[in-house]
């Protein structure tokens, strides 16, 4: 049995005087000799236990008094309504319950044995200040509003939670102060209800035990476990504060508490009203009980006519109370399958509508027949309207992350230059709303700085040229093979010329690639040997297993062994979308050193443009100490994307080599954003130059050399002006101290080309760490290609 608390304002005295007072009173005035023979009698029989009045402080001792306390709260809690009322005697702020009625003791009895009640959201110092504030209010007259509603959760005997509401009556409570009391002031008032969360403070103005309780207070339980479920999912709807899965959890929790059936589980079907059909949700948490492991399916096919008719023409409620017999009925139709599968034996299916538009079916299904059905399926009229709000808001967010996708995926409106097009939009609509004509002008930006970089995979042409000629060998040699195991079994001509044939196209493979060679074997395995293996096929059922292995390797739309050429690909398109996403989150931080506009795009590896000054950014000044920052950043990135180049070639299918460069510009150029193609470009004849540096330098070779500017293991760095080169001489050094480049470094001049001459460069060497697990271990190029090889 509980103890009194402590660190509590109140010393509590559990009494019954003020009943006793209460039936003296009534015998005074009771004329009625009967009532006044029932009242003598509990008056006599209550006198034999003084401690009744006097107050028990040992809430123990409570047990001694059971029978006299029965007796004198007999009017209070009548017999007659013991079974109905969910009543009790009790204290405040204990949670301490006796005097307990027959209803209230059947909802305890089947609780779990480690079961503890509690007040729901009633912290320790909450206790304690409403303590004060009822002494504030019964002592001291002061009337502070501090009702909410008080809840008890009290778990069924199937463990799920019921939901009761909590009426006190404290008019047999008595409250003074004892020596310890501390005077309150109107001051105190004033400053105790300025700092109301400041526990100290209440507990100096009030401190423990230096107040009498003196009493005992009633309390009568409703169960509003429908009401609270409905408005606890209407909160959880409305307002998303935790994860989908948890949102899940949370509404077959409430669904539970509503229908009372411990294993009910919910699920959501989304209607796609373009296509008329039934769609998975986007999170793949939530099931769909109609679809089941489908992703979509034609609404009439998935539900039975009746179904339809309900849930489209009369948006009402389907239900099944049970799915065999409605099985039996549909002769086993879609719906009845799906279920089944699931175990399902009773269902609701309901229409979520919004605006008259069908948004999707909610799906409340249970084990067991009957447990759900077109009676309780009532209980959703409350509800649907606002899961059809939150499935709207859903949908919208979803259709807005499209956006977002499309916006950063398809066009170059970076967020740093979004207010600008924002400030021209709504130019825009001005103009158009005023006289229906308006145009979207192009946006130019003056005074700005590019950066370029480039991570590109090396001689790419050549590797992709190479796969092509050992999928195009290999594929012959096959052929070869079985056309030799043909010739043994039938010696015909055509076999020995379609083999001459092949051998002649294998030497020519073996010399070179050109441009038609993929174009020749093709015409050779349409016209000659495709015919041939049709042929073998019916031969024989060795040659028949032989011929199908081959096809079996065969790409299915060209006819074609893509094996290697398919391990090129991939391992290129990992290395793009890796890069991408790496160079993606460094960006983040990049936008913190001075906002600016950036974009990347893949080739055969990944580039990236950059742009940064004063007209791009509003309302913060722009200094060349954002440019270096930025240019010092850009450097270190490049060093970052080597390496995890190389370490990704652990996993990769092929193992490429990666080349990078960075072109260093010094003068500031225009930039326009052409609405007709939709992208940023320099703007003037002048600003041209530096695009076409951009599409030749990594093609550029050193001076007097035939060796291009761009060398696996380095990054080269070309620019025009002495002064960059001692600019980056200073973040190399600098980048050498934290271990991000070796001690190699070059000073080289390129080889003038049309239109750009006078261009030098910096090539210096990476240092690389293979093992993400060893971050302070750094090795060189040739080094880490000695450790790929192991692997």
């Amino acid at each position: 049995m509980k103890k009194q608390i402590e660190d509590f304002p109140f010393n509590i005295k559990i009494s019954f005087h003020k009943v006793v007072e209460q039936y003296k009173q009534q015998l005074e005035e009771e004329d009625n000799k009967v009532a006044r023979e029932y009242i003598q009698s509990i008056l006599k029989h209550i006198k034999a236990y003084p401690a009744i009045t006097n107050g028990i402080e040992d809430f123990e001792k409570l047990k001694e008094y059971k029978e006299p306390i029965r007796i004198l709260l007999d009017d209070l809690f009548p017999s007659v309504l013991s079974n109905n009322e969910i009543k009790a005697a009790s204290i405040p702020f204990h949670n301490f319950l006796f005097n307990r009625s027959s209803r209230l003791k059947k909802i305890m009895e089947v609780t779990p044995n480690n079961f503890e009640l509690k007040m729901r959201n009633l912290s320790t110092d909450m206790h304690y200040i409403q303590a004060c504030i009822n002494i504030l209010n019964d002592y001291y007259g002061y009337e502070i509003d501090f009702s909410r509603p008080l809840f008890y959760d009290i778990p069924n005997e199937q463990g799920i939670n019921r939901h009761y509401r909590v009426a006190i009556n404290g008019n047999f409570v008595e409250i003074y102060p004892t020596d310890k009391a501390i005077e309150i002031t109107d001051e105190d008032v004033d400053e105790l209800l300025q700092n109301v969360e400041n526990i100290d403070l209440w507990k100096k103005k009030f401190p423990p035990k230096s107040w009498v309780f003196k009493g005992f207070t009633i309390i009568n339980l409703t169960d509003v476990t429908i009401d609270d479920a409905i408005s606890e999912l209407k909160t959880a709807l409305l307002f998303k504060q935790s994860s989908e899965n948890e949102e899940l959890q949370k509404l077959e929790e409430i669904f539970r508490s509503i229908y009372r059936i411990p294993d009910l589980r919910v699920g959501f079907t989304v209607y796609n009203s373009q296509d008329g059909v039934f769609e998975k949700m986007e999170n793949e948490d939530t099931h769909s009980f109609v679809l089941n492991e489908d992703l979509e399916c034609k609404c009439r096919k998935a539900i039975c006519e009746e179904g339809f008719t309900a849930l489209f023409e009369n948006h009402s409620f389907f239900s099944i109370a049970n799915v065999d017999e409605y099985a039996r009925k549909t002769q086993d139709n879609l719906l009845s399958k799906k279920l089944k599968e699931n175990g399902i034996n009773s269902c609701i299916l309901a229409p979520v509508v919004k605006n008259n538009n069908m948004l999707g079916v909610l799906e409340l299904v249970a084990k067991n027949k009957n447990e759900l059905n077109s009676i309780n399926s009532t209980k959703l009229d409350e509800i649907l309207p606002y899961i059809a709000t939150a499935v709207g808001r859903n949908r919208t967010d979803f259709e807005n992350r499209v956006k977002a996708v499309i916006q950063s995926e398809c066009t170059s409106i970076h967020p740093s230059v979004l207010w600008v097009f924002e400030k021209e939009a709504k130019k825009f609509i001005k103009d158009y709303d005023h006289d229906g004509l308006a145009s979207f002008k192009d946006i130019v930006f003056k005074d700005i700085y590019p950066l370029y970089g480039q991570i590109d995979v090396v001689a790419s042409s050549d590797s992709r040229n190479e796969a092509i000629k050992k999928d195009l060998l290999n594929q012959l040699k096959d052929i070869q093979s079985i056309i030799d195991k043909a010739y043994e079994t039938e010696e015909i001509p055509i076999y020995e010329q379609v083999k001459f044939r092949i051998m002649d196209f294998m030497d020519d493979l073996k010399n070179s690639l050109n441009a038609s060679s993929e174009q020749k074997v093709f015409n050779l395995l349409q016209k000659e040997v495709n015919p041939i293996m049709n042929h073998l096929k019916k031969q024989s059922s060795e040659l028949k297993k032989l011929v199908e292995e081959y096809q079996h390797k065969l790409n299915p739309e060209t006819g074609i062994i893509y094996n290697h050429r398919k391990d090129y690909d991939e391992t290129v398109q990992q290395i793009n979308r890796t890069m991408s996403r790496f160079l993606d989150r460094r960006q983040v931080e990049a936008q913190k050193i001075y906002p600016h506009y950036f974009e990347r795009y893949k080739t055969d590896g990944v580039d990236h443009n950059i742009y940064i000054g004063a007209e791009m950014v509003k309302d913060k000044p722009f200094n060349k100490v954002y440019l270096y920052n930025l240019r010092l950043w850009q450097l270190r990135t490049m060093c970052e994307m080597e390496n995890r180049f190389y370490q990704l070639q652990q996993t990769t299918p092929m193992q490429l080599d990666a080349a990078s460069l960075i072109l260093v510009y010094n003068s500031t150029m225009s930039i326009r954003y052409r609405m007709d193609e939709k992208k940023f470009d320099v703007d003037g004849t002048y600003n041209a130059r530096y695009e076409i540096i951009k599409k030749r330098i990594d093609k550029s070779f050193i001076k007097d050399t035939e060796e291009r500017i761009t060398k696996k293991g380095t990054i080269a760095i070309v620019y025009s002006q002495r002064s960059d080169e001692r600019e980056y001489l200073r973040y190399i050094n600098y980048l050498q101290t934290k271990d991000y480049l070796g001690e190699d470094i070059e000073l080289l001049e390129l080889e003038d080309v049309q239109g750009v001459v006078g261009l030098k460069a910096i090539r210096v060497n990476v240092l690389y760490t293979p093992d993400s697990n060893e971050p302070d271990r750094t090795i060189t190029y040739e080094n880490l290609m000695d450790e790929l090889e192991l692997h």
